[in-house]
C-alpha cells in the first residue's frame, strides 16, 4: 500500500523542528501516527540529517519488549545520543512504557534532542506528563484523512469518492484499499477491536464489553442528535443491559480520550456562554458507522455534520454547537482568524428547509462569516444576505473556504 501524504501534520513537525519543546502526537489508533513519523524522519535525512542522528522505536513491537520499563528506556536512548548535533528522537505508543513521563523529562532536560512522542489516548497529557513538562510541550491531534488528502491519494471521480469517503470512511489504509469493501470491513473491524480492547478496556479494567459497545452503537446511531449520559443509561437498562448513569459516563469519558468520538457543548451564542445540557458526539470515522449499522437507516444529513465537524477540528478550530434563543446552528468555529458559523443540510431546494436553515443564521446580529453547507449542485454557489451557500464537497476539497 501506498503512503499518504499529510501535509498539515508534517508542515506541523517542521515548523517545531529543534524547538526546546517535546513534540506530542496524539490520535485515535490507525489514523497515520507512525506514518507521519517515517515520512518526517524520511524528509530530515533528505535535508542532511545522518542516519546515526535518528531513533526510532514503537513500543507495541515485541522487539522492544525489553524498554517498557522507563529505566530501560531512557537507559537505551542515552547510550545512542549522537555527538555533535542533534539527536531526533521518535517513541510511538509511548503510553505503553509505564512511567514513561520520568523518562521523557530525563530526556527533555539534556541538550540538542529534538524528542517526539505518540500516544493513542488523551490521558497521556492528563497526569503527571503535563505536571512535568508543563509549558514544554506541544501538540498536535491527528484525525483520519480530510476529504482532500483522501481524493488527491485515490483519484478518480469526485462525487464518487465523496460517497465511498461517507460510507466507508477515511483511515489511511481504508483509502489504500480501494473498492475492496471485504476487505475494508474486515480492516475496520479489527481497528474497532483493538481500540476497545487495547485503549479502553485494558485501561478501565472491564471484563466485559457489551454495556460498551452498546454505548458506541447508541452514540453512532445518534450522532448529530443531542443526548445525556442519563438518556442513555435509561436506553440501556430498557435493554436489558443494567449500567448505571456514573458507568456510562465513565465509558464515555474514555471513548473520548481514546478519540473514537468527539464531544460538542452547547454555546449561547447572545450570552457568550456555555451551556452544561444536551451536547452532542461525533465519531472520528464514518466507516465505523457502516461497521456497526451496515444497513440501518441514516440521516444524510446528520453524517454530513460529522464529516464537517471533523474538517472544522482539521483547520484548527474550537468547535461548539450554538444556540440563540430556540433556534440552533450546527457549529459555532473558534479559530485564531475568528468566529464562523455553520448550518450543514444535505440540500435547501425546499423552500421550507432553506428557510429554517436561513432563519437561524439571520438571527445572529454580530458580522462573524456564515456559511451554509449543502450537497446541492444548482446552486452550487449562493448568497443570502451575507450568507455563503456553498457546495459542501467544494469546501471541503479546498484549504479554506
Amino acid at each position: 500500500m501506498g503512503l499518504v501524504e499529510r501535509p498539515r501534520y508534517l508542515a506541523w513537525l517542521n515548523d517545531w523542528r529543534e524547538k526546546p519543546v517535546v513534540k506530542v502526537v496524539t490520535g485515535v489508533r490507525r489514523c497515520g501516527k507512525s506514518t507521519l513519523f517515517a515520512m518526517y524522519i524520511d524528509s530530515l535525512l533528505k535535508s542532511g540529517v545522518k542516519p546515526e542522528q535518528i531513533i526510532s522505536i514503537n513500543l507495541e513491537d515485541l522487539a522492544c519488549e525489553n524498554l517498557l520499563d522507563y529505566r530501560e528506556l531512557y537507559a537505551y536512548l542515552k547510550s545512542r545520543l549522537f555527538v555533535g548535533g542533534y539527536t531526533y528522537i521518535f517513541i510511538d505508543e509511548i503510553q505503553q512504557c509505564k512511567g514513561f513521563e520520568k523518562a521523557v523529562d530525563s530526556l527533555f532536560i539534556k541538550e540538542n534532542i529534538d524528542l517526539h512522542i505518540t500516544g493513542s489516548n488523551a490521558f497521556l497529557l492528563s497526569g503527571e506528563l503535563a505536571t512535568l513538562l508543563s509549558g514544554r510541550y506541544v501538540q498536535v491531534e491527528m484525525l483520519p484523512l480530510s476529504f482532500a488528502e483522501y481524493r488527491e491519494f485515490r483519484g478518480g471521480d469526485t462525487n464518487t469518492l465523496f460517497r465511498d469517503y461517507m460510507r466507508f470512511g477515511a483511515f489511511p489504509a481504508v483509502a489504500a484499499l480501494r473498492d475492496n469493501e471485504r476487505l475494508v470491513r474486515s480492516y475496520l473491524d479489527g481497528v474497532y477491536n483493538s481500540i476497545l480492547v487495547k485503549d479502553i478496556a485494558r485501561r478501565e479494567n472491564i471484563a466485559g464489553v457489551t454495556i460498551l459497545e452498546g454505548i458506541v452503537r447508541f452514540l453512532i446511531s445518534n450522532v448529530g442528535s443531542p443526548v445525556s449520559v442519563k438518556k442513555i443509561a435509561d436506553a440501556l437498562n430498557s435493554a436489558g443491559r443494567a449500567v448505571s448513569v456514573n458507568t456510562v459516563d465513565k465509558y464515555i469519558r474514555s471513548l473520548c480520550a481514546a478519540y473514537v468520538f468527539y464531544k460538542a457543548d452547547r454555546y449561547d451564542i447572545r450570552g457568550k456562554t456555555m451551556l452544561k445540557t444536551q451536547s452532542k458526539y461525533y465519531a472520528v470515522d464514518s466507516g465505523f458507522r457502516e461497521l456497526l449499522l451496515s444497513g440501518a437507516s441514516a440521516d444524510i444529513g446528520h453524517v454530513l455534520e460529522n464529516v464537517v465537524y471533523l474538517e472544522l477540528l482539521r483547520r484548527g478550530g474550537k468547535v461548539r454547537i450554538g444556540k440563540i434563543a430556540e433556534k440552533e446552528v450546527d457549529f459555532v468555529s473558534q479559530t485564531a482568524e475568528g468566529l464562523t458559523y455553520y448550518q450543514v443540510s444535505a440540500t435547501i431546494l425546499d423552500e421550507t428547509t432553506r428557510r429554517r436553515e436561513l432563519s437561524a443564521l439571520e438571527s445572529i446580529a454580530d458580522n462573524h462569516p456564515k456559511l451554509l453547507l449543502t450537497l446541492d449542485e444548482f446552486p452550487r454557489t449562493a448568497n443570502y444576505d451575507g450568507i455563503r451557500q456553498l457546495n459542501i464537497i467544494d469546501w471541503l476539497s479546498a484549504d479554506k473556504l
